[in-house]
């Protein structure tokens, strides 16, 4: 099968013929039909989150299930179907709590195994991690789903609790932060998008934004945010992953608000000097968000299905598999915003 492959951090991927991928016994392998280009992919490739190489990316994928291991009981070849990016190990207390994405034997294609940057993907635990798609969700769609609009859905519902009429701060408008801007709008709260590409901001307003804040023009944004909002957000999202928009986005809360952390932060980066003061005084909820597990995502699917959330319009590229490493090799450089969707 065709693959994108990188033999080194930093190399340029390059598409290469790669032996097809065994079918774990509680797992299927899928025939992938679209996958996401995403930051995190990213990270792996430059050597800040450990993987094996040579490696094969990608973990926002949708496809059809091509085989089936023995031990699987829900799903048979030709299901269509998608997956959170961390699958949970399907043994464990977490995982039969429904809370797979804090398993602690996780495994993530594109990570712990090769990805989906290729023509087939092998997943584990099918009965506990696939999800079956609805026929009126496409794949590319669907691919734009598994990481970055997920952790949003979550992010913003079940850690922000986010209602009508709150203010929702997005400090950050790539994939997580764009989504989150949707999502927030179509549930009712009122939006600031915070940014410093003009054309990020612009796609943000496009996406529901009622503010937008360009942060190379203020010198405190979350002075700005509180002053927009009359007070500050109830909920504010580091949605890209930085010391600076952590603290920002904690800054930016009003008394009792929410901060929710969905940007990766890595290293010397994870220990962000947070005004813990305010946490305190304030009595502020802090709360880190790593993906959704694959019983929340019905709810997010209906929303689609119904119109509400419409992520298809987040993608701003559907480039092919021998674009993929260029594409990857780029996602540190500024763009107009959007996800880029590899279709197969």
């Amino acid at each position: 099968m065709k693959a994108v492959v990188y033999e080194e951090h930093g190399a340029l991927p390059v598409v290469t013929e790669l032996r097809e991928p065994d079918c774990p016994v509680d797992g299927v392998v899928v025939s992938v039909r679209a996958t996401g280009v995403c930051r995190s992919d990213w990270h792996a490739w430059k050597g800040h989150d450990p993987v094996a190489l040579p490696h094969v990316p990608g973990h926002e994928l949708a496809g059809v299930v091509a085989r089936v291991g023995a031990d699987v009981h829900d799903w048979s070849v030709g299901d269509r179907v998608t997956v959170p990016f961390v699958c949970g190990c399907g043994r464990c207390a977490w995982c039969a709590a429904g809370e797979a994405q804090v398993c602690p034997d996780q495994t993530q294609p594109g990570f712990t195994g090769h990805g989906s940057f290729a023509e087939r993907v092998a997943l584990h635990a099918a009965d506990t991690n696939l999800v079956r798609l609805p026929d009126a969700v496409d794949f590319v769609t669907a691919a734009s789903l598994g990481c970055r609009f997920a952790t949003a859905f979550r992010a913003v519902t079940t850690h922000g609790r986010i209602g009508a009429g709150n203010w929702l701060a997005v400090h950050g408008c790539g994939g997580v932060g764009l989504s989150a801007v949707m999502i927030g709008s179509a549930l009712g709260a009122r939006v600031v998008a915070i940014d410093v590409s003009p054309a990020a901001l612009q796609r943000a307003s496009a996406c529901g934004a009622e503010v937008v804040i360009d942060a190379n023009e203020v010198d405190d944004v979350a002075a700005r945010v509180r002053d927009v909002t009359a007070g500050g957000a109830h909920v504010s999202v580091d949605a890209f992953g930085s010391p600076d928009l952590a603290v920002a986005s904690v800054r930016s809360l009003r008394r009792r608000g929410r901060h929710v952390q969905a940007g990766l932060l890595l290293g010397e980066a994870s220990r962000p000097p947070l005004p813990m003061d305010l946490v305190v005084a304030h009595e502020l909820e802090l709360y880190g968000s790593h993906g959704m597990p694959a019983r929340d995502y019905p709810a997010m699917l209906r929303l689609i299905e119904e119109g509400t959330l419409r992520p298809g319009e987040l993608v701003g590229r559907v480039i092919g598999l021998d674009e993929a490493g260029a594409a990857l090799a780029t996602l540190d450089q500024p763009s107009a915003g959007g996800m880029t969707v590899i279709a197969l």
